[in-house]
């Protein structure tokens, strides 16, 4: 979702809710350059990401394609057109207003509820039934809930319609409590990018700990394999979508030995990964 608002949108969702807060006047000329011909700036908003979801989508249709929910940092989102009104400036952004606790909060609830307005689109209008959502950095139990309520309010039932909604797991809280997490989500989806940040207290970002920076820390495979055993004695799927997979082959293996139900590659990974993740289903049928 990222992606779509940061190349295709450019503008902040909350500089489209509340126009008239935006006080730079080349962002407001932007605004209205971009968003001419919708008489409600929202509009541009919701249309513009439900095609780039729908689009994204088509080709995969029925199967199951996961949307994550928005995940820009403060400094993000401050970038985005608009932005600079609507955000605060934090000293570490990685571990501030980011995902799930935004989308209840009275600073971007409103913005949230163009996400889920566009979403409502592409499965109800559009007719991508298929397309199951994902929140992610959800810190607490009770934020899962408050989520959860956020999107009913804004037409997002879990179960209705067939909606599925799913978690990224990547904070360690989220594998301590997944007993607690699945009885509210559909499926786990493990983001290794930030697990490793917080297992191993690593700015993902620092260059000057990139060393440190391994997502084949014993600590980081043992929260991994502790995410998917509880996964799955809670009857939910699990799947890994950080960068892992692709970096190492070998991690892709331990992963499928582990009993992992998908996992995410990057397109120029992806010929040297799955051989070796054929190798390593072989590797068990003959065990």
């Amino acid at each position: 979702m990222e992606f779509i608002i940061s190349n295709l949108i450019k503008i902040h969702p909350m500089a489209l809710v509340h126009p008239e807060r935006v006080t730079d006047r080349a962002a407001q000329r932007q605004i209205r350059e971009l968003t001419r011909g919708y008489l409600d700036p929202k509009e541009y908003f919701v249309q513009a990401l439900a095609l780039g979801i729908a689009k994204l989508t088509a080709p995969y249709y029925p199967n199951p394609v996961i949307v994550r929910m928005s995940d820009f940092k403060t400094n993000e989102y401050a970038h985005l057109i608009g932005g600079m009104d609507f955000e605060h400036s934090e000293e570490n952004p990685m571990l501030g207003f980011r995902g799930a606790s935004r989308y209840y909060d009275r600073r971007y609830r409103e913005g949230f509820a163009l996400e889920c307005r566009a979403i409502k689109r592409v499965r109800e209008t559009i007719g991508f039934t298929d397309v199951i959502v994902m929140v992610p950095f959800c810190r607490t139990v009770a934020e899962a809930d408050k989520v959860i309520a956020a999107m009913a309010e804004n037409g997002l039932v879990r179960g209705e319609r067939g909606l599925q909604v799913y978690m990224m797991c990547e904070i360690p809280a989220n594998v301590i409590l997944a007993e607690q997490f699945a009885t509210r989500f559909d499926g786990f989806s493990i983001g290794s990018n930030d697990l490793t940040q917080l297992v191993m207290g690593v700015d993902r970002d620092a260059e000057d700990l990139a060393a440190l920076f391994d997502e084949r820390n014993e600590a980081v495979k043992w929260m991994i394999s502790e995410a998917i055993r509880k996964a799955h004695a809670a009857g939910i799927k699990i799947g890994i979508c950080g960068q892992a997979p692709s970096n190492y082959p070998d991690f892709a293996a331990f992963l499928v030995q582990k009993g992992i139900d998908s996992i995410s590659l990057n397109p120029d990974s992806f010929l040297k990964t799955v051989s070796r993740i054929a190798q390593a289903e072989r590797d068990l049928d003959t065990a």
